[in-house]
């Protein structure tokens, strides 16, 4: 990797760490074994390169996800790896993280691709039940927006479950229950 990308790496695993407050330009010079030159040289600052780590993180994101959507199979089968792949539960969902960061929330440059992201993921869960609706595979009454909503909202919570509990058995009965409920939907699951 070049000088840039190890910059953004090394920000990208700093963010998920610290938050942006912690992620000071001193700890990424740090890690990555640059000095300030070469930082300012690839980015204006902490914000640009902030953000080029928070935009890398949300499409690596993106690609997982869709790699498992766009896999073949029933839909309730999709979503069941997606929701099943592996996960580092207990440093939680790495643009999840930092919704809650308060500094990255307060800038609307730096808070952009969180909310992108995570609308993303709710638009494409939404996208994938409605088209499983299409197909008569769930039981009537399934409401896709609604449903990928709650998924969402059962991975992110399960991640600070997971941190609270210092296990990730918080995140998996999480997990297992969501698939549980869309069981009651998906008599093939």
């Amino acid at each position: 990797m070049g000088t840039a990308e190890d910059l953004i790496e090394c920000t990208r695993e700093l963010l998920w760490e610290r938050g942006y407050v912690g992620t000071s330009p001193q700890a990424i010079q740090q890690r990555a074994g640059v000095g300030q030159g070469s930082m300012y040289h690839h980015f204006t600052g902490k914000p640009g390169l902030a953000l080029a780590a928070i935009n890398r993180t949300a499409e690596e994101m993106r690609a997982a996800a869709e790699a498992q959507f766009t896999a073949p199979g029933p839909a309730v089968e999709r979503l069941t790896r997606y929701l099943r792949r592996e996960r580092e539960a207990l440093k939680g969902c790495p643009i999840g993280r930092l919704s809650q960061d308060p500094d990255v929330m307060s800038d609307a440059t730096l808070r952009r691709p969180v909310v992108d992201t995570l609308h993303w993921l709710r638009t494409r869960l939404a996208d994938l039940l409605a088209e499983a609706c299409e197909r008569g595979e769930p039981r009537p009454g399934l409401d896709p927006v609604a449903t990928a909503a709650a998924i969402v909202a059962v991975l992110q919570g399960s991640c600070v479950l997971a941190r609270a509990d210092g296990g990730g058995e918080a995140f998996a009965e999480a997990v297992d229950g969501v698939l549980a409920l869309l069981a009651a939907y998906f008599p093939s699951a």
